[in-house]
């Protein structure tokens, strides 16, 4: 591949504009309306979901939030972009997304909630776990990529990452991996701006995070991140790419995170109000509902469908994390290994005969 086909465009890709209006491209084209309908549904629901879990958050319900609120156009275009097989490796940012791709609103809270383990099936929704740690789930999807291939599979993996990630030796790895071995993978950077309080100024001195690619051989683009059109124009071609054996991409988002990193962070203390402010132009929500109303697609009875739908996922995770889960403390043991061990018997034994003796003094309260 010659080098210049390499390289990102000089300005993200853009397919609306802020104000609801079409934007001309040579390469790109504008999804079809029931595309667009499906992904403006995504969107309502997604900033719902957002909102919820934030309340959620404050009433004691969820451990932590990592918010995606204003970044709901690059969750619901992972999501749509892929085909039924495909596979999504998500970060913990990503909630919005998971839901996107069929697990249960609850489902997808099990993690932030505290609990042990994921909380949904990852083989049943092609959704790899939500991961905390940064970019390790790209060295997860790239193997789990190169085994599709390797079954002769027709399997896209889309892997998920925020601009801080790209900072990890693991980003590093898995990119150098992928393009190596011809690996059919989308490597998908949400740069919102900050890595917590650290911005990306401090992070790289590169044109753009697309502009990393070329330093391993693959493709890379700049999307308009508040642009849902644009990335799911963008993430189509790259996992097209990917499928018919191009091999990986890796695309860079330009977005914004218009909240805190969590409900543990005060964002006030790293970036100035006006600057939040000023993206609140551009959020994904309301510019592609100016277009779909410019254009007559949206009407007011899909308007109160979709908010019927959003409340209706809002409400089951309300009832969902107001029910107490009946905790068992011997799954403390009993997946740690697929045979238990003397030593993890025994272990076992001294707990249960110590949560006996405690219901003997407190009467089973």
């Amino acid at each position: 591949m010659e080098h210049a086909t390499l390289l990102p465009r000089d300005a993200a890709v853009q397919l609306i504009d802020p104000d609801g209006r079409t934007v001309a491209d040579d390469l790109y084209a504008v999804p079809d309306d029931a595309s667009l309908l499906t992904a403006y549904r995504g969107l309502v629901e997604g900033r719902r979901i957002n909102d919820q879990a934030g309340a959620l958050v404050r009433q004691g319900r969820l451990a932590v939030y990592p918010s995606s609120h204003g970044q709901e156009a690059c969750q619901i275009g992972a999501a749509l972009a892929l085909a039924d097989g495909d596979w999504l490796f998500p970060t913990y940012r990503d909630s919005v997304a998971v839901i996107a791709r069929g697990v249960a609103p609850a489902e997808s809270m099990v993690l932030l909630k505290g609990d042990w383990h994921s909380g949904y099936d990852v083989r049943a929704h092609q959704v790899a776990p939500q991961a905390t740690p940064l970019a390790t789930q790209l060295l997860h999807a790239v193997g789990f990529a190169y085994a599709a291939m390797k079954r002769g599979e027709s399997t896209v993996v889309l892997a998920l990452c925020g601009d801080g990630a790209t900072s990890e030796g693991d980003f590093h790895e898995a990119m150098n991996f992928a393009a190596v071995f011809h690996v059919p993978v989308v490597f998908f950077v949400q740069n919102n701006g900050f890595a917590i309080s650290v911005p990306l100024s401090r992070q790289t001195a590169a044109p753009s995070l697309a502009h990393k690619a070329i330093g391993y051989g693959m493709p890379g683009q700049r999307v308009d991140g508040n642009d849902v059109a644009a990335v799911l124009a963008v993430l189509g071609e790259a996992v097209g790419r990917a499928r018919s054996g191009g091999g990986p991409t890796l695309v860079e988002a330009h977005t914004y995170r218009m909240q805190a990193h969590t409900n543990a962070d005060d964002d006030t203390r790293y970036r100035d109000r006006e600057e939040v402010r000023a993206w609140v132009a551009r959020d994904p929500l309301t510019r592609l509902r100016a277009h779909l109303r410019a254009t007559g697609i949206l009407t007011d009875d899909l308007e109160a469908e979709y908010a019927s739908g959003a409340e209706r996922i809002a409400g089951a995770m309300r009832d969902a994390l107001n029910t107490d889960a009946d905790i068992d403390p011997e799954d403390l043991f009993r997946f740690v290994t697929a045979t238990r061990s003397p030593q993890r018997e025994e272990q076992w034994q001294m707990l249960r005969d110590e949560i006996g003796r405690t219901h003997e003094t407190t009467g089973g309260a």
